[in-house]
């Protein structure tokens, strides 16, 4: 191949990439923010890109949420072996929690993915299995214990997430942090025995916060 051919595919290339690069962080700002029912061709508009280019880098939605939340998901799957390798299993357990809680209440879409499997191809699915057995893991370590009520289930994990996670949605940029404010009294009901309310880190809604997230909530 000739020196000038290969310095014309070199900018090809680099376009290519760029693009590539730009159709990812798109997504992931729209994904963050809306979910997964985010159109491909709203994927295009946010990048600057015609919607032939995202469908020659992505055929279809799946792909593209396959190549964005395989890392976020095995972020999820390294927190919990976190918890299991602190030597505290209470304290390992709640730190997960809090961790994953913070994930998806700052990401609508990892959250969709994380406890759907309605998205995501091999690799999303492949990490998204990784989870299961290590949360079962990290809460029978904990009941043994005698730190967390023996009758939580690894199933009921992802519904407290779900609870703690609506409470971010409905609340929005009123209260943003508010989800720490529930995920302490989630915590607290969790706790085999306690000799005390564990503080909150975050104040209720005032009234009238109350009712500015009301105005905004889709239910």
């Amino acid at each position: 191949m000739s020196s000038e051919a290969r310095s014309t595919d070199r900018p090809l290339r680099r376009d290519a990439e760029r693009n590539r690069q730009r159709i990812l962080e798109a997504a992931s700002e729209l994904f963050a923010q809306r979910g997964l029912d985010v159109t491909l061709d709203q994927v295009a508009a946010r990048a600057g890109v015609g919607v032939g280019t995202v469908y020659r880098r992505f055929p279809d939605k799946e792909e593209l949420i396959d190549a964005l939340f395989e890392d976020r998901i095995a972020d999820i799957a390294r927190f919990a072996q976190e918890a299991l390798d602190d030597p505290d299993p209470w304290r390992g357990f709640v730190g997960f929690m809090e961790q994953a809680c913070d994930r998806h209440t700052a990401n609508r879409g990892l959250q969709e993915v994380v406890f759907s499997t309605a998205h995501g191809q091999e690799r999303v699915a492949h990490a998204r299995e990784q989870i299961a057995p290590l949360v079962g893991r990290m809460l029978e370590r904990a009941q043994v214990a005698g730190e967390l009520r023996g009758d939580l289930a690894p199933t009921d994990v992802p519904m407290l997430q779900f609870m703690v996670g609506a409470a971010a949605f409905y609340a929005g940029d009123v209260g943003p942090e508010l989800w720490r404010r529930m995920f302490t009294f989630v915590v607290d009901g969790l706790r085999a025995e306690r000799a005390a309310p564990t503080p909150s880190p975050v104040g209720p809604l005032t009234q009238e916060q109350f009712e500015q997230a009301m105005q905004v909530a889709r239910f």
